[in-house]
């Protein structure tokens, strides 16, 4: 099948939006389907640069379409459903109302695949333009949770043969053979102490502030945050040395394909999420959400400690993962010092984490996604 990816995300960036568009696209082509990916921009695509940034091995071509910003992506979205015309594709994926009342209206089968309730000045307009479109079309929820929330914003119901709940995923492959976290920390040249880690970006809502206060609780516990764009870097590690913090080490970003040896240097991998949760698209995801680093925790075969979001148990429960009571530190503290303590609970939380990450490997997902997409009249 020959699909035209439709994305306006940055790329290259950190941005979880992304990152999310690469891994699909990638195991699209890794199932044999026929993928081209088109973003906004222009210039040259440098794929070895991509390949690293994402941790990709499988290669897919990508075409950047010029956009002008006055026009709020329009012209892309038009240019890129002409280009998607030239390549003969079969079926437009996107993250983009735009795109797919576009291509509906230009007799297109559509995948809209949706991580949010939409939202602005014109996304309840185009959803309910989407909706009520009888032509071939299948939407891709994250969450059951996303679901409920948009069925009752909108007042509908999904008809069942038109969504599938389809979570973010992860490529095991790349967590395959991984050092324990002795040796990654000496490949990193990490000191040999106890180790807690945090990846993700540096948004409102995603735990830092409580993740400060913890590594002061527990000066004997290496604490290693990865990623951040370069401002907010900068802004916490002044913040870090002015408090005179010699337990925390700020990274910045990391390649993807690094990402998962940084990960196994942990005793305990922490998703420290507060009660609002900003994205790098903004707005308030924490009902909703997805999260990709919690399938990497899973494969990375280290614990994860998270806050207990009721979205997150749709993956994760009591075998497979240690909570803490949203923001409430006194319960945070506890729950660490209890599984900094206990390393039998750390590897049976650990190894459970590991078998259940099977059920959510990106080839795997977007297999059940084409196949359901074939299936729909």
């Amino acid at each position: 099948m020959k699909i035209a990816y439709i994305a306006a995300s940055t790329i290259p960036s950190s941005t979880a939006n992304s990152i999310q568009v690469m891994k699909v696209c990638q195991a699209l082509t890794q199932n044999g389907e026929k993928v081209h990916l088109f973003i906004p921009g222009s210039g040259i695509i440098q794929w070895e640069e991509l390949a690293g940034h994402y941790g990709l091995s499988a290669r897919f071509p990508i075409s950047r379409v010029p956009s002008w910003r006055p026009l709020k992506r329009l012209d892309f979205v038009f240019r890129s459903l002409r280009h998607a015309k030239q390549v003969e594709a079969d079926v437009i994926y996107t993250r983009m109302l735009w795109v797919a009342v576009g291509a509906l209206m230009m007799h297109w089968p559509v995948i809209l695949e949706m991580h949010d309730v939409p939202m602005g000045r014109f996304g309840p307009w185009l959803f309910k333009r989407y909706l009520t479109s009888k032509r071939k079309k299948l939407t891709v929820l994250i969450t059951h949770a996303l679901r409920k929330l948009i069925e009752a914003k909108f007042k509908t119901n999904f008809p069942e043969k038109e969504v599938i709940i389809s979570p973010d995923g992860v490529d095991v492959e790349r967590y395959l053979n991984l050092p324990d976290a002795v040796q990654a920390r000496q490949q990193l040249g990490l000191r040999e102490i106890p180790t807690a880690v945090y990846t993700g970006g540096f948004y409102e809502g995603r735990g830092l502030e409580i993740l400060l206060e913890l590594a002061k609780a527990f000066s004997g516990v290496q604490f290693i945050w990865v990623g951040g764009k370069p401002d907010a870097v900068s802004d916490w590690k002044a913040k870090i040395q002015n408090l005179g913090l010699e337990n925390i080490v700020i990274t910045g970003f990391v390649a993807n394909e690094r990402l998962p040896l940084y990960q196994s240097t942990a005793e305990v991998l922490l998703m420290p999420f507060g009660k609002s949760i900003s994205g790098s698209s903004g707005g308030n995801t924490v009902d909703v959400c997805s999260p990709m680093k919690m399938f990497e925790y899973m494969a990375a075969g280290r614990v994860i400690l998270t806050s207990d979001l009721p979205v997150l148990h749709e993956v994760l429960n009591d075998s497979n993962a240690a909570f803490y009571t949203p923001e409430d530190l006194t319960d945070f503290k506890a729950k660490f010092g209890s599984l900094m303590a206990d390393r039998e609970r750390r590897t049976v939380l650990a190894i459970q984490a590991k078998k259940d990450v099977l059920g959510y490997i990106w080839q795997e997902r977007m297999r059940k996604i084409i196949s359901f997409i074939g299936a729909v009249k």
